[in-house]
């Protein structure tokens, strides 16, 4: 494993690229409404990178091992899809929820954020999932500082999410990011504290926790990519990219309008 650690310039442009995945889905925004067709969003995003932020969509032509290139330049994975979802030409419906996963290349840099969108009026349990999901992550991120372990950070997540009785899905993790999309380490949003990697100043991570409000399982759809819950129950994902500092931690991937951070959360030092 093969951990890379930023310097001074990888870092001011890891920021850079950070900030405008966050601008980019605050641009979607007001566009995720009723009658939208993710297609619609994904269409959206791809100028708004190009024109307006002169960036790259990481995720159009991706094609790690043994997967056909992923087609679209955004992932929206709605209700009970869990990660990956293909954008199409499905209307959103009020009452719906939906992943916005984007990750932009700016000058050679990767920034990675993903948001929770309810469409219209939500239930009360679809919102619930929503904003436990996004404190989970928070509580992952609270973590992170010089000489703490990846355990720790799954530790957090996961009893926080099975002690509001949601569950963790565990076939996909968090990531290093940095030059390139995916590296080294994987950030598990389960475990146990003081295992796993250490963490150093220097290292840039995904922490992207995706909650089930029914059982973990999950399953491959028939495109390739779409992965989705077994029991059909609701799924949420959020996700931050996060510099690990001397004295805790940095959240690349915040802007003016992102969401409030909430209230439990202890400013890094």
């Amino acid at each position: 494993m093969t951990i890379t650690i930023k310097d001074a310039q990888g870092i001011a442009g890891m920021r850079v690229a950070g900030r405008l995945t966050a601008e980019l889905l605050d641009y979607l925004a007001p566009f995720v409404k009723p009658g939208v067709t993710t297609n619609e969003l994904n269409d959206l995003a791809e100028a708004y990178t190009t024109e307006v932020l002169g960036a790259i969509s990481a995720p159009l032509n991706y094609a790690p091992s043994g997967h056909t290139p992923y087609p679209k330049s955004i992932c929206t994975s709605v209700n009970h899809q869990v990660c990956h979802g293909i954008p199409n030409d499905k209307p959103l419906k009020k009452g719906d929820i939906v992943n916005v996963d984007v990750t932009l290349i700016k000058d050679g840099w990767h920034g990675d954020s993903s948001r929770m969108y309810m469409v219209g009026d939500v239930s009360v349990a679809a919102r619930r999932l929503c904003n436990l999901t996004y404190d989970a992550m928070w509580k992952g991120i609270m973590k992170v500082r010089e000489g703490a372990y990846l355990g720790d950070i799954g530790h957090a997540i996961q009893t926080f999410a099975e002690g509001q009785g949601l569950s963790v899905v565990r076939e996909f993790c968090g990531h290093g990011i940095g030059a390139k999309f995916h590296e080294d380490p994987q950030v598990l949003h389960y475990g146990r504290p003081g295992t796993l990697d250490q963490l150093k100043a220097g290292m840039v991570i995904t922490i992207e926790p995706m909650l089930n409000a029914g059982r973990r399982e999950i399953k491959e759809m028939g495109d390739g990519w779409a992965i989705v819950t077994k029991d059909r129950s609701l799924s949420a994902q959020w996700e931050h990219t996060v510099l690990v500092t001397p004295t805790g931690y940095e959240v690349l991937t915040l802007s003016a309008n992102s969401p409030a951070i909430p209230a439990f959360v202890t400013p890094s030092a």
